[in-house]
């Protein structure tokens, strides 16, 4: 099974964890995205501040970055990483909030999965906070739109067209 590349398979096709112990610990950064669909009236009032469990962002917030810390306790066999830097922040349009999430390290391995971590926490922290006036709220798009650092260096993600600002 491990001849074919699978790296967190050992020989005899048991999960391992990738040894890094012979990496050197470069600069590495990742971003990540999601958006929380809703209605309308759900983001007006997320915007207003005005949802009765409390600022919905300013939780979010500190959840995603709470879940940057902890990738490595959620994930299996994920790298626990000294996360030098999570920013979380918020972008709110009529339908949905998006949420972007950077992780910063020095280390041996990426932060990728810290980035998409935060994203999604946050994501379900928002709806948690929101549910009880917009159930049919939907967490989509999680996605990995940059990463540098390391041996495969920089990953850009293209946008779609409807990403696009115009």
């Amino acid at each position: 099974m491990s001849d074919v590349g699978l790296t967190h398979l050992d020989p005899l096709g048991r999960a391992r964890m990738v040894d890094v112990t012979p990496t050197e610990a470069t600069h590495r950064r990742a971003i990540a995205r999601g958006r929380v669909f809703m209605k309308p009236e759900t983001t007006s009032l997320v915007a207003r501040g005005a949802i009765t469990k409390g600022d919905v962002l300013a939780v979010a917030r500190v959840s995603g970055i709470q879940a940057a810390k902890r990738t490595a306790d959620l994930i299996p066999l994920c790298h626990p990483l000294l996360v030098g830097s999570v920013l979380v922040n918020f972008r709110i349009e009529d339908e949905y909030v998006e949420i972007e999430a950077q992780v910063e390290t020095v280390d041996r391995t990426g932060v990728e999965m810290e980035a998409l971590t935060a994203c999604a926490v946050a994501a379900l922290t928002i709806y948690d906070m929101c549910k009880s006036i917009d159930r049919a709220m939907t967490i989509n798009e999680v996605a990995l739109w940059e990463k540098t650092g390391g041996r495969s260096g920089i990953f850009r993600r293209e946008p779609d067209f409807d990403d696009l600002d115009l």
